[in-house]
């Protein structure tokens, strides 16, 4: 198993949360959207230490239009599982806030996709996927050590 990063000092977790760092993470997220999408997963379909990415497509609640944002996950069967992180920001992500106005979603693999309902894991549900999301991809254990919001899992069944 690979270890986790080290932990970020105090100075760098307020970077974290600067409008900078959330610019980039936006403009990085339509970069590998755009490659992912052009490509079928050929290309962008891989996050550090080769974690599997997909496309999660949600509806904005503001404009009411599809909107896309690249997300590591795990699959088991049908069901997608995903973790609002954003990278242990202080912040829920928008795709997050979207989900909560509007729970079917659609998600794209490199071999297929998925028409999907979201909804937050419960309190078991959480205990029982952190440490095979933990294992997927051991900074998840950092990010949730950035933030004092609860990082919310996702689980996304069939529709």
């Amino acid at each position: 198993m690979v270890e986790a990063s080290r932990p970020l000092s105090d100075k760098q977790i307020k970077g974290l949360n600067s409008k900078p760092v959330a610019l980039g993470i936006k403009w990085m997220s339509r970069a590998q959207t755009w490659l992912f999408k052009k490509s079928n997963g050929r290309i962008g379909d891989k996050f550090l230490r080769g974690s599997e990415v997909g496309i999660l497509t949600t509806t904005g609640r503001k404009s009411g239009e599809p909107r896309d944002v690249p997300l590591l996950f795990l699959q088991e069967d049908q069901r997608i599982v995903l973790v609002a992180s954003q990278g242990g920001r202080d912040t829920h992500p928008m795709w997050y806030l979207n989900i909560k106005a509007d729970a079917k979603v659609a998600f794209q693999t490199k071999r297929e996709t998925l028409s999907l309902i979201a909804r937050e894991a419960t309190d078991d549900e959480r205990d029982h996927y952190w440490p095979k999301l933990d294992a997927m991809y051991p900074d998840y254990a950092n990010y949730r050590s950035y933030t004092s919001r609860k990082i919310p899992i996702i689980i996304c069944d069939p529709a």
